[in-house]
């Protein structure tokens, strides 16, 4: 599957732990970086601290492509601090939840 199109077509992914548990994830935002697509998820259902993972799209040997964690805990560190970046300067419109929030701070 083609980056393009696995964004393109996919705004809900059903990802499978390690146990084999089925759980949703939104598509927040993806990244690219040095040739590596990077995808922030949230989970569809409740979110109530605003979580959401950080996975890498990989290709294994039979062309099939994966989303994986990533190990490395400086690419880690590097990629969330993008997609940080990136949600920091999102705007929220005056009537949206986040400034509903704000307001009653």
């Amino acid at each position: 599957m083609e980056k393009e199109q696995l964004l393109e077509n996919d705004d809900l992914f059903t990802l499978t732990d390690e146990e084999g548990k089925e759980s949703q994830f939104c598509l927040l935002a993806s990244t690219e970086e040095n040739g590596t697509l990077y995808l922030a998820l949230e989970p569809a259902d409740e979110n109530p601290d605003d979580s959401y993972v950080i996975l890498k799209l990989v290709t294994d040997e039979n062309g099939e492509d994966s989303l994986v964690t990533i190990d490395d805990d400086d690419e880690f560190d590097r990629i969330a601090d993008i997609f940080e970046d990136e949600f920091m300067t999102i705007e929220y419109p005056d009537d949206s939840p986040e400034t509903e929030k704000k307001k009653k701070k």
